[in-house]
């Protein structure tokens, strides 16, 4: 086991294990919260794997998750709106703290990787995670201002 491997277990286990306690329990608010922050902590876990194993087919597998996770959150935000409008999810603490491990674990990674085309794929992985997940904690927490919900 190496420090990369070590890291994705710590950044797995610690996240995956209060985001499932969050889906399992509590109110809707704090459920979509947990499902959208999921996506925050398993892409970072899968681009240290990555490295660790040096296996290129995960970080494929963090562009797809990193890509379809905040849609998912979205039509979940979307099809509750009603039920979330009630109880309006406010989770920016650890929607920026998620945020902030994906751009330390991208920005270590691309140090690691070096310039080429390695490192433009980890840079769209991280804009997508994190911009995703920041405009679906947006919608999620009561949509952005003067737009309808039509």
């Amino acid at each position: 086991m190496n420090g990369w491997i070590l890291a994705a277990t710590v950044v797995l286990a610690v996240g995956l294990g209060t985001t499932l306690w969050g889906v399992a329990t509590g109110p809707l608010g704090r459920r979509v919260v947990a499902q959208n922050l999921s996506t925050a902590l398993v892409c970072p876990g899968l681009l240290l794997l990555s490295q660790g194993y040096d296996r290129t087919s995960y970080v494929d597998l963090a562009l797809l998750l990193a890509l379809l996770g905040p849609v998912g959150t979205l039509v979940f935000a979307r099809l509750l709106a009603d039920e979330l409008a009630e109880e309006q999810p406010r989770a920016w603490g650890l929607t920026w703290a998620a945020a902030g491990l994906g751009t330390v674990v991208v920005a270590v990674l691309c140090a690691v990787t070096g310039p080429g085309r390695a490192m433009v794929k980890l840079l769209i992985v991280g804009a997508l995670l994190v911009g995703g997940n920041l405009l679906a904690s947006r919608a999620m927490s009561g949509g952005f201002p003067g737009v309808s919900r039509g």
